[in-house]
């Protein structure tokens, strides 16, 4: 017998093993196995190409010899003969019994194991030590291309009993190489610290660059060089290119310098534009689209925006994925590009299923009819965004995919997919004040009421002075064509003479029944009719008070109360094109809305509110937004009564404070006061702490929206932060201040003023942080305010539960 190893074989298959140099072929008469434990002799066999009664020569055998180590079964194999017998003597690869990690910091746990599973390098698995030798070079390679150029990886491979190995990787990541400096060469146009400033990637400043990336990337780099590209590209360097970039490593791997070669080339101007292919009739349509024209400066982020307003015109029509391919003609002797659009529409796509996932609470049937692309129907981006924005506006959900799935070249699956948040909330709180006793507060607003999108609601409140309660119900779709319906019971008993701040009763009960008509996908008109009693008791009541019952005092009964039957007509224009229903980052969302009182009931008045605002995106993901907001009311009384001219009833007052107005004063605090006069001898009079409200209000509010700091991403939408700044004011334009202006004061005399015009207004900044919670919008507030006066009652920190936008 005869024993030889070729070298040439273990070089290619990792192993030594021997061969024959027999001259003739023989014929096997058995196929023998000895070592395997955990290899079954069959698993074994079916790996070899021979089987018993084969003739077999050198050739042959060292075949076999390869395909039993492409099993990855064993780690070295060795072949006897004896006679006509063949005997594999073999060792099998240890099982991998644990993978541990240690010292890494820059790649969490999780990422290398997931890493190195699909590298089959796990426990169970059969230990394939090549493999793991090219995981750690592969890992020190990850290290360098994000500048840890000293960082090392050790494998550590422990082999334990019955064929096991235990594997450790330790690693030595040491420090990342500062960007010592950043070189252009080449560039005559633009200055280094024009291009320098537009790269993420920056020089190791002083202390005052504290904020600066100077960590050397190399996947950074590579996206700066494209950066300095474009903004070549964009301003007609056609021709310009990056010639080469040198990186270079100081000795002690702690530094580098980064070199970029440029080659800028000279301005090219638009000659001519084009379009060839299949325009389906569409030319002025799609020349319209593009923005720009012969003898214009070439962008290329223009060929980029006509390319997807194309995409998106073809879309519209259900061309689902259309080819645009630009083909640009470059003449260096005249400095000029012919554009040519290469437009291949493709076949139009039609909707075969529409299918929705991720909704454990909400019915199909809410999403299925907030969508606009149709089932059958062809395919339509627009209708697809608008499908997208319509769900999001719900406010039921906290993300909102939808996505297209190819079926065919004419079919495909739209696949909504969303993620169910918090659509109601809760609130619930017990209290003691001097003035008010023990007060309690329980309700619950249930905007998705057993996932059917209706809205149902109910809230109640006691205190030592008032007791209120009220039941909502609102469905959004009455009929099926999105015309909504829904109605209010409420009830509500005032006793102000307990409060030690003014002095009547009031009882409050009625309906109001609604319904509301959409006019477009953004536009709804909405309708309401209401009835309400209002009782009244007089007491000793506050001046502004007492103009009103100058008017109707002929009402009041022998003891001193009156009720008041009134029937109300509303209509309300609403606006909305906001992208989501809770934490919106894009759109604006209009509200105009008025209330008269129908000619005939006790008391005729009026009133008009509008509510405006306007989220603006900083960034493209939304994380960081802009809002500004606006609010201004007004109400006043029509027609005569007893030869009065009919106001405002004290009870329609608007009233400002609090975290939906200005934030940094407690809650109806802001306005005039009440004021008290003395008949008795000369005239005088008292101001109390309280504000009573106008006829007329205004506040303004700006607000930067931005991510909360530290926050794991899993929460960043359901929690966001932001700084403000609010303004206000609210005045009663039937006050008449001649009637008091000369009037002595006793108490509180800094409060007066003339409180029937505009002009004191109250201003605050601050921030804020609202967290979509389980139990509702939760927000929390800190606020200094910047121009109150004497009295007002400042709100350092609130905290509400309450629906936010």
């Amino acid at each position: 017998m005869i024993k030889q190893c070729l070298l040439t074989s273990a070089l290619i298959i990792g192993g030594c093993f021997p061969a024959f140099a027999t001259a003739q072929p023989f014929t096997i008469s058995d196929l023998q196995f000895e070592g395997l434990q955990r290899v079954t002799l069959g698993a074994a066999l079916l790996s070899l190409p021979i089987r018993e009664g084969d003739s077999v020569d050198d050739y042959e055998l060292s075949k076999a010899i390869k395909k039993l180590y492409a099993s990855s079964h064993f780690e070295s194999i060795e072949l006897v003969r004896k006679g006509d017998v063949l005997i594999f003597k073999v060792k099998e690869r240890a099982t991998i019994s644990n993978v541990t990690l240690v010292g890494n910091k820059k790649l969490t746990d999780e990422q290398i194991l997931d890493s190195l599973k699909s590298s089959s390098i796990q426990a169970g698995e059969t230990l394939d030590r090549t493999t793991l030798a090219g995981i750690g070079k592969n890992l020190e390679n990850f290290y360098h291309s994000v500048g840890k150029y000293s960082a090392q990886v050790e494998t550590i491979v422990t082999t334990l009993p019955r064929n096991r190995a235990s594997i450790q990787f330790v690693f030595h990541e040491g420090l990342t190489a500062k960007i010592e400096q950043i070189n252009i060469i080449g560039n005559n146009v633009f200055s280094d610290q024009q291009l320098l400033k537009r790269l993420t990637l920056a020089d190791s400043g002083g202390w005052w660059d504290f904020f600066a990336d100077d960590n050397y990337q190399k996947q950074k780099l590579a996206a700066d060089l494209e950066v300095i590209k474009s903004y070549y590209l964009d301003r007609g360097y056609i021709r310009f290119k990056i010639a080469d970039t040198q990186v270079s490593l100081t000795p002690n791997k702690k530094a580098v310098y980064v070199t970029v070669n440029v080659e800028e080339g000279g301005i090219y101007k638009i000659g001519d534009v084009k379009f060839i292919g299949n325009l389906l009739d569409n030319d002025a349509e799609i020349a319209s689209l593009v923005p720009f024209a012969s003898g214009d400066i070439y962008a290329a982020s223009d060929i980029a925006a006509t390319e997807q307003n194309i995409r998106k015109f073809f879309g519209r029509l259900g061309y689902a994925y259309p080819e645009i391919v630009t083909y640009p003609e470059i003449d260096d002797e005249s400095k000029t590009v012919m554009v040519n659009f290469s437009i291949d529409p493709g076949q139009r796509g039609y909707v075969r299923n529409i299918n929705i996932s991720g909704n454990t609470t909400t019915k199909d049937v809410v999403l299925r009819r907030e969508m606009r692309q149709m089932e059958g129907g062809w395919l339509s981006s627009e209708s697809i965004e608008t499908s997208k924005e319509r769900l999001n506006r719900l406010g039921f959900f906290s993300k909102v995919d939808l996505t297209t799935e190819r079926i065919s070249d004419d079919l495909v699956d739209i696949n909504v997919n969303v993620e169910e948040q918090a659509s109601g909330s809760f609130n619930a709180g017990v209290g003691f004040g001097t003035e008010s006793g023990l007060s309690l507060t329980a309700g619950i607003q249930q905007n998705n009421f057993l996932g059917s999108g209706d809205k149902v609601g109910f809230e109640a409140k006691t205190n030592q002075y008032s007791l209120s309660a009220n039941i909502n119900y609102t469905t959004p779709y009455l009929t099926k064509d999105g015309v909504s319906g829904g109605g209010r019971i409420f009830y509500d008993k005032f006793e102000a003479g307990q409060a030690n701040i003014v002095d009547y009763t009031n009882t409050t009960y009625g309906l109001r029944l609604d319904v509301g008509f959409p006019v477009n996908e953004t536009n709804r008109l909405g309708f309401s009719l209401g009835w309400e009693n209002n009782g009244i008791s007089q007491l000793k009541s506050y001046e502004q008070l007492k103009q009103f019952w100058r008017i109707y005092a002929s009402q009041l009964d022998s003891s001193g109360s009156v009720d008041f039957q009134n029937f109300d007509i509303s209509l309300k224009w609403t606006k909305n094109n906001l992208d989501k229903g809770q934490l919106a980052t894009q759109g604006m969302k209009h509200t105009l809305w008025t209330k008269v009182t129908i000619p005939g009931s006790d008391l005729q008045y009026f009133k008009v509110n509008f509510d405006f605002m306007n989220y603006q995106r900083i960034t493209d993901d939304g994380d960081w937004t802009t809002l500004i907001r606006a609010s201004a009311g007004y109400g006043n009384g029509y027609g005569q009564f007893e030869g009065n001219d009919q106001i405002l009833p004290f009870f329609e007052n608007y009233y400002a404070g609090g975290y939906r107005t200005i934030r940094g004063f407690a809650s109806n605090t802001v306005g005039p006061r009440a004021m008290y006069v003395s008949d008795a001898g000369n005239s005088s009079m008292a101001l109390t702490n309280s504000a009573v409200g106008g006829n007329a209000k205004y506040t303004l509010s700006g607000e930067l929206i931005f991510p909360v700091p530290f926050l794991d991403e899993a929460y960043t939408r359901q929690v966001r932060s932001s700084i403000f700044i609010d303004a206000g004011e609210v005045w009663d334009t039937e006050f008449n201040y001649n009637n008091y202006s000369q009037m002595g004061c006793s108490y509180n005399c800094e409060y007066f003023g003339d409180y029937s015009k505009p002009g004191r207004i109250r201003a605050s900044v601050g921030t804020q942080i609202t967290w979509v919670s389980p139990m509702g919008p939760l927000i929390f507030t800190l606020a200094l305010p910047l121009k109150e006066y004497e009295g007002d009652v400042t709100e350092v920190f609130s905290f509400n539960i309450g629906q936010t936008f």
